[in-house]
């Protein structure tokens, strides 16, 4: 049997939260989404630029044409409307590993069920359809929210790629690298289904 195509366009739903292959037509939803909380102007994130979006998009939608990236966007379904993007990035199809990144929320939807469900999806598909060996998450050291988002999670910090990149404002960026392996997937499953259900 072959293996699974990483890179085929999926859609994954949930209670919460619906992930669907990223396209142009979100992109009024998606300026309006990073106008909430002005997610620009964090320096140690990348979230674009309302005038940027749909540049953005281009960029995303030419990486996954280049199998180098499978891009969504993230659907609030109480007002089915996008509200952020998220990608499976850095793939390894030989290895079948994959980074959950260049994602952001509109500041409303942050430390939400919606992430928390998002990151599930995520993941299961990861493990479960696509069967990978590992799920990597990447995030500047300084930037504290996404870290404890990811520590949440239950992935464990395999080290710090220092001065890693170059930031936007000239910085070094030094980038925390997360992971959860296949063999610790079923804890973190039922850690975010715990999560999700208990009440709030």
């Amino acid at each position: 049997m072959a293996a699974p195509d990483i890179l085929a366009p999926v859609t994954l739903t949930g209670r919460h939260v619906a992930l669907v292959p990223l396209s142009t037509d979100h992109t009024e939803d998606l300026i309006a989404a990073t106008r909430d909380g002005e997610l620009w102007r964090l320096w140690y994130t990348s979230a674009p630029h309302p005038d940027d979006m749909a540049n953005e998009i281009t960029r995303r939608l030419a990486l996954h044409r280049s199998r180098s990236m499978l891009p969504f966007a993230v659907l609030d379904p109480l007002i089915a409307k996008a509200v952020g993007m998220t990608t499976y990035m850095n793939i390894d199809s030989t290895s079948r590993r994959v980074e959950i990144g260049s994602t952001w929320y509109a500041q409303s939807v942050q430390r939400t069920a919606l992430n928390t469900e998002a990151k599930l999806l995520l993941l299961t598909h990861a493990f479960d359809q696509l069967h990978c060996i590992a799920v990597e998450f990447r995030t500047h050291f300084l930037n504290q929210p996404s870290r404890r988002a990811i520590e949440r999670l239950g992935a464990k910090l395999d080290g710090i790629l220092r001065s890693h990149t170059i930031a936007a404002n000239g910085t070094l960026r030094d980038t925390c690298v997360y992971s959860i392996t296949a063999a610790e997937w079923p804890t973190i499953r039922a850690h975010l289904t715990w999560q999700l259900e208990r009440p709030r």
